[in-house]
């Protein structure tokens, strides 16, 4: 196009873009543009996550290595401190409460130091995923990568940790005559599935946390509570016998309770089954799924929030 001056010059005039009056997110959606940052669709951040599988792992053995690095024990604090809690443990509820009543010693030493390592499993990837986003602020806001990867790094970290305190747990366990049988390889199922729950529990508090950093001064006393409430220094039904059947019901049924359980039925001899609540294996298998996905989903929800003031 063009038109005539008022000196008398020709002026040439551009045509009309064929984008001219079209709204920034319609220029988006033409040329495919996305939000940086956006949230991916379920399936494709599942992907993205197994993408990131080599940085989850070296992420939680950089982790592992690090958490002792200024003690001069060393990585042998992953060992001493549950059995220091095992010690006092049964100090207070095995010497003076009398809280292994009903199971001779060689039983109730086993029995106490697996609970003890066992739900220091769950409690540890609880308190390590509260602070998961909200401790990791600047890894976070400077890189792009799937957020999950943070708390499932955390959990992967405390299922190394519990590996080098598994090692310590079989010795003891045949220090008190419970020797290895095929029965233990029935703890690779267990732990796998807890690691699944721990997984999800994780996730969840990790998507809480990131939003009210004052939850991990609330979590001990919540995690305390859940350890009473679980039978890690006695046994439920033995314990509860004079109280109502429903009480022991719900509390055998709890899945920390659960998940030790069968690791005690698996590895300590004398632990029989009418110690575990009736299919504990398909509630070891629903609480697992439920949690995991349940909790997988819900942190998946507020991707594009995390890193966000």
């Amino acid at each position: 196009m063009s038109e005539t001056t008022h000196d008398g010059a020709i002026a040439v005039s551009a045509p009309p873009s064929p984008d001219e009056g079209l709204s920034p997110a319609e220029l988006a959606a033409k040329y495919g543009l996305s939000v940086s940052g956006a949230r991916p669709g379920l399936a494709e951040y599942v992907r993205q996550l197994w993408g990131r599988r080599h940085f989850i792992l070296a992420f939680s053995q950089a982790k592992l290595t690090a958490q002792y690095s200024q003690a001069k024990l060393g990585q042998l604090w992953q060992v001493a401190t549950p059995l220091l809690n095992a010690a006092v443990y049964f100090l207070i509820f095995g010497l003076i409460l009398n809280a292994g009543r009903g199971m001779d010693k060689d039983v109730y030493i086993p029995f106490l130091v697996t609970g003890v390592f066992v739900f220091m499993f769950t409690q540890t990837s609880v308190m390590s995923g509260v602070r998961a986003i909200s401790g990791n602020l600047g890894l976070v806001r400077a890189l792009h990568f799937p957020r999950a990867s943070l708390p499932i790094s955390f959990a992967l970290q405390q299922l190394q940790q519990l590996m080098f305190s598994m090692i310590v747990l079989f010795v003891i366990a045949a220090a008190f005559g419970s020797y290895p049988s095929l029965s233990w390889l029935l703890i690779l199922p267990a732990l796998a599935l807890q690691f699944l729950f721990n997984v999800g529990l994780s996730l969840v508090m990790a998507r809480l946390g990131s939003k009210t950093p004052d939850l991990a001064q609330l979590m001990p006393f919540v995690m305390r509570t859940w350890m009473y409430g679980s039978g890690v220094m006695f046994s439920i039904p033995i314990m509860l016998q004079d109280k109502p059947a429903w009480i022991a019901e719900v509390l055998m049924y709890n899945p920390a309770a659960i998940y030790m359980d069968l690791i005690r039925f698996a590895l300590i001899d004398g632990y029989g089954s009418e110690n575990l609540p009736s299919h504990v294996w398909l509630a070891a298998l629903l609480w697992a799924v439920l949690v995991g996905v349940a909790g997988f989903v819900y942190f998946w929800k507020a991707e594009e929030r995390y890193g966000r003031g």
